[in-house]
């Protein structure tokens, strides 16, 4: 099993910048999957326990230089804490932009037997920093199964889409939504409604979005993002990012 890629300073802005501060407020820790042409970071897909979030990019988003075998059909995944990778990321952004990560095994002190690592190395020019982030060992080919089947069904698209242009609107209503209660109860019409309410024991708030875009029928609480080419409204389709919340009660 080896892995070994140079990440780009694209890369290096994307995952810093973007993704992992928002992946690491979905949960602390998550998988990484990585496969012959792309990079997963997985939430909750193999638990079903909270938000189920996967960001997908094109390893030419990420990396340069990229290399991947193994005998799980060139597959590898494996667990790991967002907030050391963050903290690698970051330290090594100010160091250099040529960035190279590797799988290794290591033999940490007082302990016997070598564990698995993904490996920060950067090189400057008069000095080489080489940060180690302890993983989890890489999942066996019924685990890699089992998680590819998970990935597969969710990311079928839902059978209602609704699309929402103010996203800011609604995140800032959600805010003030969450300081009344845990538990928010979520309506979505065919014609493009999406309704949201919580209560508490004094107050009942709500909101409802109009005539948004909608394809298909049924009902979904699935939320998709669109990621645009900087200093365009073009879509960036080597990235992907969606969530699927957890429903309490699915109603009638």
């Amino acid at each position: 099993m080896k892995f070994k890629a140079f990440l780009t300073e694209n890369g290096v802005t994307l995952l810093e910048k973007r993704f992992i501060p928002a992946l690491e407020k979905m949960g602390k820790v998550c998988h990484v999957y990585l496969t012959r042409d792309h990079a997963f970071f997985l939430h909750n897909l193999l638990t079903n326990d909270g938000v189920q979030s996967i960001a997908e990019f094109r390893k030419e988003s990420l990396f340069s230089d990229y290399r991947i075998s193994s005998q799980t059909d060139d597959r590898i995944a494996f667990s790991l804490d967002l907030s050391l990778l963050f903290r690698a990321l970051r330290s090594a952004a100010g160091i250099s932009n040529h960035l190279q990560l590797k799988l290794v095994k290591k033999l940490p002190p007082n302990c016997t037997n070598p564990m698995p690592f993904l490996t920060f190395e950067t090189k400057g020019y008069a000095s080489a920093v080489i940060q180690d982030i302890p993983i989890s060992r890489p999942l066996s080919r019924a685990q890699l199964l089992e998680l590819q089947t998970a990935l597969d069904d969710a990311q079928d698209l839902p059978k209602t889409l609704v699309g929402v242009s103010e996203l800011e609107r609604l995140q800032s209503f959600v805010e003030r939504m969450k300081q009344l209660g845990e538990v928010m109860g979520i309506q979505i019409g065919r014609n493009g409604e999406l309704g949201m309410k919580i209560s508490s024991s004094l107050v009942t708030l709500g909101a409802e979005f109009k005539r948004l875009m909608v394809v298909g029928e049924g009902g979904s609480l699935t939320v998709v993002f669109q990621f645009f080419v900087p200093g365009s409204r073009q879509t960036d389709k080597s990235v992907s990012f969606h969530c699927r919340l957890p429903v309490l009660d699915p109603g009638s």
